[in-house]
Order: C-alpha cells, then sequence, then structure tokens
C-alpha cells in the first residue's frame, strides 16, 4: 500500500504561496543543494505525484521544457490530477482522477507499493486532510514572513494531532519538519 505524503515549502506565517497565483519567491530563500538532493531522493522512489488542477496546470507549463535531473523525474513519473473540469492533458504520464478526489486517491494508495507526493494543491491538500488520507506530511520552513497569501491549511480544516518524526535544519536556514498523524487522533 502507498503512503500518501504532502510536500510543501511555507514560509513561518504559513502561506504556501504569496498575494498572487505562483508568488513562490521565497523558495529561493531555501533552495539550494541540499534541498535539491532531498527533492531528488522522494520524488525519484515515488510511484506518483497528486495535483490539484490549478498547481497541476503550472507544473505542466513549466516542466515539460525544464532541463536537470529533477526535470527528467517530473516528466518522466506518473501523474495524476484531480479535476472534473479537465478533459484532456499533454503533460507526459498524466491521468486525470475526475471522480471524488478522495475516493480516487484512496483506491491509488491500495494499488501502489510506494510513496504519492502531494505539491503544493492546497485546496485538494484540505480534501485530503479532511479525509484523513495523508500519512505523513513534509514541511520546509522558511524563514520568510509574507503577510499575506494564500496559506497551506485552511483556518476551518479540522486534522489530526501530528507526531513529530523529525527536523532538519537545511543549510541556508529553513526547517524541514516530517510529521505523521498520531494513531488515536
Amino acid at each position: 500500500m502507498s503512503r500518501l505524503i504532502m510536500w510543501n515549502l511555507i514560509t513561518l506565517d504559513g502561506f504556501f504561496e504569496g498575494a498572487k497565483p505562483w508568488d513562490l519567491s521565497f523558495h529561493d530563500v531555501v533552495w539550494g543543494d541540499e534541498l535539491e538532493k532531498i527533492g531528488i531522493e522522494q520524488t525519484g522512489s515515488a510511484d506518483g505525484l497528486v495535483f490539484g488542477r490549478a498547481t497541476f496546470e503550472g507544473m505542466a507549463a513549466h516542466w515539460p521544457t525544464a532541463k536537470g535531473p529533477i526535470a527528467e523525474i517530473m516528466n518522466s513519473i506518473p501523474k495524476f490530477v484531480c479535476s472534473r473540469t479537465l478533459q484532456s492533458v499533454d503533460w507526459n504520464n498524466s491521468t486525470i482522477l475526475s471522480g471524488d478526489a478522495a475516493d480516487e486517491v484512496a483506491k491509488l494508495k491500495g494499488a501502489g507499493s510506494k510513496d504519492l507526493l502531494v505539491f503544493g494543491s492546497a485546496n485538494l491538500s484540505e480534501t485530503f486532510t479532511r479525509n484523513g488520507l495523508f500519512d505523513e506530511v513534509r514541511l520546509v520552513v522558511t524563514p520568510v514572513i509574507l503577510g499575506s497569501g494564500k496559506p497551506l491549511f485552511g483556518r476551518d480544516v479540522p486534522g489530526p494531532k501530528l507526531e513529530l518524526l523529525s527536523s532538519q535544519r537545511l543549510k541556508t536556514g529553513g526547517v524541514m519538519v516530517q510529521y505523521k498523524p498520531e494513531e488515536n487522533s
């Protein structure tokens, strides 16, 4: 069975995106060889990536023409986009999941053997959190306070109590934290 893992970079005040769509300039503060290596390791050993429509469209606009080891992984790994509006996708190895997102991803988890990673996709992550589908949350906290933007976690999203698995200080000043839902929460 696959594990569903949230993987995101957030600001110290909890935003995963700035005030405008795709405002991810705060990523530059923590990005470097160390985080690139972590990204390559976890993505390269996953069964697939799961996206909401907006994140998928942004990724699909960038990665097909990008170069380098991360681009190679992003373009070859299976990708699943949860969308009731998309009719087709052109990005290599992409599949539309048009049914109920929680049900569709629960089936994917049951059919796989390695991790499924969710990048970005705050609305979809809210759905998965509400349905108890995440097996792990991995966040890189950047030492930036944006003051406004799109929060990763909705203010009214009930979630389980989380247990810290690990924390790692990055050379760039960020902190990577890994949590799992506590068993009886």
